[in-house]
C-alpha cells in the first residue's frame, strides 16, 4: 500500500550539456525547503543504451535503475514529501525510447554555457566530441518542448555568475515558483545528492559556496579543439538568442527594439554561396566591408513577380566594381540567380526590396591593401518587405545639410560605393532638424542631392535638375528624366542653387525605395501651396504605369 504521506509531486527539469555550472544550480535549488533533488537521474539509461565508457560505467550500471521506463515513470515522476521535484539532466542523456511524458509534463528548463569555456575544461574525464557536448540534443528538446506549447526558459551560466540573484529570480518567475534566499549559498563539500560520478566530475564545484563571479580573462583555449568549437557555436548562439539577460562586456541597456514591418522577423538573406536566415545572415570580420566600407551595392524593388530596372542596376552594380578594380567577381548570370534563388525562398514576389551588396572579399590578414583579397568577392542578396519609405501623398520635409556632397577629386559619387559616411552625416543633421531627409550642397554651394536621393524641382512648367557631377546619377532619376520627356515637359539639367529650390512651384525626390516622393517643405519654406503639385502628381501615375509593364520576371518552378 502507498505511504499516505506521499503525494504527487510538481517535478523541475534542468536540460544542459556537461560543464555549464548544472551541478552548482542543482546545489542552489537543494537549499530550497520545499524541493527534493535527483542528480541525472537517466545517466543508467544513457551508459546502457550507448555502451558509452566512463571509469565509473560498471558502478552506474549496478547501482541505478537503467530501465527508462522505471525511471520516467516511478523515480522522476514518482510520488514524494515535497512540493517539487528537481531534476538535472545532461542533454544527451535523454535516449530513444524514453517515455513521452518526460517531455510533455512537468516543467522545463535550458541552461546554456558557451562552448569556449566548456571545451577548457571537459576533456579532463572524457575527449570531448560534438556528440559528448550534446549542443545538438539540447537544441532539440528545446525545439520539441516548443512544438508541445511549452517553450523553456533558457538562462545562461555566465549570468548566474555575474548576476545570479536576479537570475535566479528571473527562472523562478519563469518557472512560476517562488524564489528563496537560501538558493544562493551552500556548504562546501560532498553532498548525498551528488551522482556516483562526482569524485571525476565535482572537485572544483565542491570547493564551492556559491555561484563565483566569472574569471576576468578567460584560460587559454585548447586550439586542437578548434573545428569542435566552430561545430557547436551555432547550437550555442540560437538558444541564446531565447536568453532572458545576457551578461556582456559589451551589453547594450537599449530594449530589442520592434522592427518597421515585423514579419521581417523571419526572412532569408543569400551571404556568399549560400541562402541563410536572418540571424545567421553575417559576413567574416575579415571581409573588406568590414574592414573598410569596401563594396558596392544597389536597391532594387519588386513590383508584380518582376525587378523592375534589374538590367541596369546591375551594370551600374559592375561599373563600380571595375572602377574599384575588384577581381574575382560574380558573373552577371549568378547574380542573377542568386536574386532568384533568395526571392523564390521567401515567397516575396510583390512589395519588396533587395538591397544588394558585392564586397571585395574575405582577407588572408587584415588591413586595406586589396592584395589580401584573395578568397573572390563576397555577394550578399538582402531581400525585405518594405513599403515605400517616404509619404507620397502629403510630402516630405527636407533642410539643408552643412555637410558637403563629395566631390571626384575626393570620391567620386558615380561609385555606388557603401562608404556612405558622407550621406550618413548628412542624414544625421535632418535627424536632428526633424526633417526627413537633408539636402546636400557641392563645394560651390550648388545643390547635388539629398543624403539618400535625387532631387528635382519645377517652375513655370519647366522641370530642372542638378547636374550629375557630384551626385549620384541614379537609375530612378534617369526614369523620371525619361518620363519628363515622354510627358511633353520641358527638361533641363544645370546647376541649380538652394535659392531657386526654395522658390520653386514643386519639388521632388527620386529613389528606389521611395519613387518619386513630392516635398513640401524646405528649411521652413513652403514648396508651391504646400500640397503636392499637378506635375508631380502626373509623373507620379507615369512612374506607376512603367513599373507595372516593365521588369525582369522572377523565373519560378513550374
Amino acid at each position: 500500500m502507498a505511504d499516505p504521506k506521499q503525494e504527487a509531486i510538481e517535478v523541475i527539469h534542468s536540460w544542459s550539456a556537461p560543464r555549464s555550472l548544472s551541478t552548482s544550480l542543482m546545489y542552489s535549488f537543494s537549499q530550497r525547503d520545499d524541493i527534493e533533488v535527483l542528480d541525472e537521474p537517466l545517466y543508467g539509461t544513457f551508459l546502457h543504451v550507448t555502451g558509452v565508457e566512463r571509469p565509473y560505467r560498471e558502478d552506474v550500471l549496478s547501482k541505478m535503475e537503467c530501465d527508462g521506463n522505471k525511471v520516467v515513470n516511478n523515480i522522476i515522476y514518482g510520488p514524494g514529501k515535497n512540493r517539487y521535484r528537481y531534476c538535472k539532466h545532461i542533454a544527451k542523456q535523454r535516449v530513444p525510447g524514453l517515455p513521452n511524458d518526460l517531455l510533455q509534463k512537468g516543467k522545463h528548463f535550458i541552461l546554456i554555457q558557451n562552448p569556449l569555456n566548456i571545451l577548457s575544461s571537459f576533456e579532463k574525464v572524457v575527449p570531448p566530441s560534438f556528440l559528448e557536448l550534446g549542443l545538438g540534443d539540447l537544441v532539440s528538446i528545446y525545439s520539441e518542448l516548443c512544438a508541445l506549447g511549452k517553450p523553456p526558459p533558457v538562462i545562461d551560466a555566465a549570468d548566474l555568475q555575474q548576476n545570479p540573484e536576479d537570475t535566479l529570480r528571473g527562472l523562478c518567475k519563469d518557472l512560476d515558483i517562488p524564489f528563496q534566499d537560501a538558493m544562493l549559498r551552500w556548504e562546501a563539500g560532498p553532498k548525498p545528492i551528488d551522482g556516483l560520478w562526482a569524485p571525476w566530475w565535482y572537485k572544483s564545484v565542491h570547493n564551492s559556496t556559491h555561484f563565483a563571479s566569472p574569471r576576468k580573462y578567460p584560460r587559454p583555449f585548447p586550439f586542437s579543439f578548434y573545428d569542435l568549437l566552430e561545430q557547436s557555436l551555432p547550437f550555442y548562439n540560437l538558444l541564446k538568442r531565447n536568453v532572458r539577460q545576457t551578461s556582456s562586456l559589451l551589453r547594450s541597456p537599449l530594449p530589442v527594439p520592434d522592427l518597421p514591418v515585423p514579419v521581417n522577423a523571419k526572412l532569408l538573406a543569400w551571404v556568399g554561396d549560400e541562402i541563410v536566415p536572418r540571424e545567421s545572415a553575417r559576413v567574416s570580420v575579415f571581409d573588406s566591408v568590414v574592414q573598410g566600407g569596401d563594396a558596392v551595392w544597389e536597391g532594387l524593388r519588386i513590383y508584380n513577380r518582376k525587378i523592375f530596372k534589374l538590367e541596369e542596376h546591375l551594370d551600374r552594380m559592375f561599373d563600380s566594381a571595375k572602377a574599384l578594380a575588384f577581381i574575382n567577381v560574380p558573373t552577371r548570370d549568378e547574380i542573377k540567380e542568386a536574386i532568384f534563388r533568395t526571392l523564390n525562398a521567401n515567397g516575396m514576389f510583390n512589395n519588396t526590396h533587395i538591397r544588394l551588396t558585392l564586397t571585395r572579399g574575405k582577407k588572408v590578414t587584415s588591413g586595406m591593401n586589396p592584395a589580401f583579397n584573395q578568397y573572390g568577392c563576397t555577394l550578399i542578396v538582402l531581400p525585405e518587405w518594405k513599403p515605400l519609405v517616404y509619404d507620397n501623398e502629403s510630402g516630405i520635409k527636407l533642410v539643408t545639410a552643412t555637410t558637403r556632397r563629395n566631390s571626384p577629386n575626393n570620391l567620386d559619387s558615380k561609385i555606388h560605393h557603401n562608404n556612405l559616411l558622407n550621406n550618413i552625416l548628412a542624414k544625421v543633421e535632418g535627424n536632428n532638424a526633424n526633417a526627413d531627409d537633408a539636402i546636400m550642397l557641392d563645394k560651390d554651394g550648388y545643390v547635388s542631392e539629398t543624403n539618400a536621393t535625387n532631387i528635382f524641382l519645377v517652375k513655370k512648367g519647366c522641370v530642372l535638375t542638378p547636374h550629375a557631377d557630384y551626385c549620384l546619377p541614379g537609375i530612378t532619376r534617369a526614369t523620371i528624366m525619361e518620363l519628363v520627356v515622354k510627358e511633353k515637359f520641358e527638361l533641363v539639367e544645370r546647376r541649380i542653387s538652394l535659392s531657386e529650390f526654395h522658390a520653386a512651384d514643386e519639388v521632388w525626390t527620386t529613389g528606389t525605395m521611395g519613387e518619386l516622393s513630392p516635398v513640401v517643405k524646405i528649411d521652413g519654406r513652403i514648396t508651391g501651396n504646400g500640397k503636392v503639385g499637378p506635375v508631380t502628381r502626373r509623373l507620379q501615375n507615369a512612374y506607376k504605369r512603367l513599373t507595372e509593364e516593365s521588369g525582369v520576371p522572377i523565373p519560378t518552378n513550374p
